[in-house]
């Protein structure tokens, strides 16, 4: 008889559907890939049992009440939710979830929570002295809330000891491979990989997937104002003097107040704009790369490789190639 490998996956009003789904459809089709040998039986707990709205609409109905899980598990899976407020998503928060978490995890094996669900296990104190990532989106939260976190909002999955995190959506199903390759070796998690249409280990980081502009600039509108600029003159002198000037300040206060408001310095912050815009037009133009690396400020095609390599860890053919969307 197989080995049974019991999976508890946590849902609550307004779980993101794909964090509860995605890994649960990876445990399956290592299931049909072994002939069941892999034994992954997947089980959905909540508050109550019953019927769980998800933030897609989407109705989910948990097989478990909290108090009926019980038993060792081999692995506890904690998905997220956010809350979308004006300034952005923020991560909730639920101090129910949280205590049920604190007390199961010494059961499982592992713990790993998928997306914004880092959240919940910081909260538990599962990932105090711990690397962790989530959500790009939300990493920044999760750094002021918990400081004994040490947060990286670039990588798919972070595993710390018997705690993995994952990053947004859907490197849920890269961590739930990730798992079936522990447990399983890479020849099934790359059968599964297979089935999905997806890379066993993708290329890079969550950075070739968020927009690392998009956090507010503070409390200072003429800074809001020159990240504005800085995205419409990409192709010009946007070097710390010549900004420091647009802005009437010694390049030494400029440096200070620009690092205050946006948490980067501002070479690093123009690099990221310029390998935004260089993304955008790989993905949708056929444009040489000596043109592109031109119209986006770089000034060569080597100082573009750099830029690609330092930020998203690939080429700009590697990258045209994969996500081109122009036929």
């Amino acid at each position: 008889m197989p080995r049974t490998r019991r999976i508890v996956i946590v849902v609550f009003p307004d779980v993101d559907l794909l964090d509860v789904t995605g890994p649960a459809e990876v445990f399956a089709l290592a299931n049909r890939e072994t002939g069941g040998r892999a034994g992954y039986l997947v089980q959905l707990a909540g508050p109550s049992r019953g019927e769980v709205t998800t933030a897609a609409g989407v109705r989910l109905l948990a097989d478990l009440s909290f108090a009926e899980v019980g038993g060792v598990l081999d692995t506890l899976l904690v998905p997220g939710a956010v809350d979308l407020r004006p300034e952005g998503p923020v991560a909730r928060v639920d101090r129910e979830i949280v205590e049920w978490v604190k007390a199961t995890a010494p059961q499982a094996r592992r713990v790993a929570s998928v997306c914004v669900g880092a959240h919940l296990l910081a909260a538990a104190g599962l990932l105090d002295g711990k690397r962790a990532t989530t959500h790009w989106s939300t990493a920044a939260q999760l750094a002021a809330e918990h400081p004994a976190v040490t947060v990286d909002a670039d990588p798919i999955f972070v595993r710390s000891g018997k705690v993995w995190t994952g990053a947004g959506i859907s490197a849920c199903m890269d961590l739930a491979l990730a798992m079936v390759a522990e447990d399983l070796g890479e020849k099934v998690a790359l059968a599964v990989a297979r089935q999905l249409v997806m890379y066993l280990k993708r290329q890079g980081g969550q950075s070739q997937f968020s927009v690392p502009l998009s956090r507010s600039a503070g409390s200072r509108r003429d800074i809001e104002e020159l990240r504005t600029y800085i995205a419409e003159h990409i192709e010009g002198d946007l070097s710390a003097a010549a900004l420091a000037g647009r802005m009437a300040l010694s390049e030494r206060h400029f440096a200070r107040v620009f690092r205050k408001e946006t948490g980067t310095s501002p070479a690093s912050y123009v690099e990221a704009v310029r390998v935004e815009a260089a993304r955008r037009l790989l993905e949708n133009t056929e444009e040489p790369l000596d043109r592109l690396a031109a119209a986006c400020g770089f000034g060569s095609v080597e100082t573009l490789h750099r830029a690609l390599r330092k930020q998203i860890d690939t080429t700009p053919a590697a990258y045209r190639r994969r996500f081109r969307t122009t036929t």
